[in-house]
């Protein structure tokens, strides 16, 4: 909403005991230059530089944007430094207070002050996914007019929360989660500054790493944590706030995994050989571990998807289209939400019936290659379509499985060299079992010794 008189005394209130406000809230960025990440939005000429006024003068002035990203990446914190930085009127709603009696009112104040004053309107909602398809719609003719530049912040995708109209007159801005390090630069900032704790406490290498895992990318969860680690650790006497300390603050244990080293690998090894073994628990607490660690899911979903096929094959054939859906949703919704779909998945390949008759079949196969055991294609199954194939015996004698009742030619397959291989040796396990009947059919039918 507009400053009025109240809003007016709470800033000032604000300005002269900034340690009344959250952590948070007194680290946010005065100009572009101080965010955290997300530089790919910041360059020179860029959208945002211009709605601060650099170098958005004659015809072509700054376009409305979308900004869209996870929580805590900093769609708030760059409206608020555009509302800081730039000579426009700035006017805040949010989606979830606001309606179009709102927005409506905020567009007439925009036009008189442009006629009245020359005076440009910068309007920041917040939220914009949670107005209804009329809602976004009185939105239009201001957008399209530039009665008001529009910065819209959503944590959902724009391409299903967000009217095609309205898409179409804005850019869209994807924020990006913001990384360990940036984290961590955030942090380290955050202790020293004069508006956060002014070096009143320290942080250890293992307590930091540990607040950068729960912080997930997510710069307001960060500091919220530090702030209260800060305090418990002040309370206590301290000026370091140790690994315990933090994990008192904020209920999460520090997990003993290393992304980088033997717990990643050794970790990721006990869940698939969980899975194996048809332990379903023992593969959620392996589960739990990397998702806690702050593993990033799609490694795990990769490794289950590869289990559906090395463990699992044909004895269930649902496990692979059911891990690679997984991979799917995590790619799409990302922690924390993507913990039900990796549980999901782990759940079923766990408890599937298991088969490695898939992997000791292409194992075989490409056993005999490698040794040299290949040979020519048989003449009959050779390609016969262009000009002088027949001449060749190409395709020649070649019978049409189609045409015969059963659907089974006997006619020879594999080369000379691999006549009579078998490779693929199911189990009764599962699903395999029809498998099993199937190839104990055809092969009979083909003219094949059983092995």
């Amino acid at each position: 909403m507009e400053p009025d008189l109240f809003t007016a005394a709470a800033e000032e209130r604000q300005q002269k005991d900034p340690t009344g406000s959250p952590l948070a809230v007194r680290m946010r960025p005065r100009t572009l230059d101080e965010v955290v990440g997300q530089q790919h939005l910041l360059k020179p000429g860029s959208p945002l530089r211009r709605l601060v006024g650099e170098g958005a003068s004659g015809p072509a002035g700054p376009s409305s944007v979308f900004l869209w990203g996870p929580p805590g990446t900093g769609k708030t914190t760059l409206a608020y430094v555009v509302s800081k930085a730039t000579n426009k009127r700035f006017v805040e709603l949010s989606a979830i207070t606001a309606g179009v009696k709102e927005v409506r009112a905020v567009i007439d104040g925009a036009r008189r002050a442009s006629g009245g004053y020359g005076t440009e309107t910068v309007l920041f909602l917040d939220e914009i996914h949670r107005f209804s398809k009329a809602q976004q719609d009185s939105l239009l003719p201001a957008v399209e007019n530039r009665w008001v530049t529009l910065i819209a912040a959503t944590t959902e995708n724009p391409y299903f929360s967000v009217i095609s109209p309205l898409l179409s007159r804005s850019l869209l801005l994807t924020l990006e989660p913001l990384t360990d390090d940036d984290i961590r630069d955030l942090l380290h900032r955050a202790l020293g500054d004069e508006r956060g704790l002014k070096g009143s406490v320290t942080l250890p290498e293992d307590t930091g790493e540990h607040l950068v895992r729960i912080a997930g990318g997510d710069a307001r969860r960060a500091l919220t944590a530090l702030e209260a680690a800060a305090g418990a650790a002040l309370d206590k006497g301290e000026t370091a706030i140790s690994l315990t300390t933090l994990e008192e603050t904020v209920d999460r244990a520090a997990v003993k995994y290393d992304r980088s080293g033997d717990q990643h690998y050794d970790v990721a090894s006990a869940l698939i050989k969980s899975i194996r073994g048809s332990d379903v628990d023992a593969a959620l607490h392996y589960l739990a571990r990397m998702i806690e660690a702050g593993e990033d899911p799609r490694f795990i979903a990769r490794r289950l998807m590869i289990s559906a096929s090395e463990d699992i094959g044909l004895a269930d054939p649902n496990a692979l289209p059911i891990a690679v859906a997984a991979a799917q949703a995590v790619a799409m919704i990302g922690f924390p939400e993507a913990a039900l779909t990796l549980s999901h998945a782990t759940i079923a390949l766990a408890l599937a019936p298991k088969s490695n008759a898939a992997t000791t079949a292409i194992g075989a196969a490409l056993g005999d290659v490698r040794k040299g055991l290949a040979g020519p294609v048989p003449p009959h199954l050779r390609d016969g379509h262009y000009k002088g194939a027949a001449e060749l015996g190409h395709a020649q004698g070649y019978v049409y499985p189609h045409d015969l009742p059963e659907g089974i030619a006997r006619q020879q397959y594999a080369p000379d060299a691999l006549k009579g291989r078998a490779y693929y040796e199911p189990t009764r396990h599962g699903a395999e079992a029809r498998y099993a009947d199937a190839v104990e059919w055809t092969r009979k039918h083909l003219g094949r010794k059983q092995p």
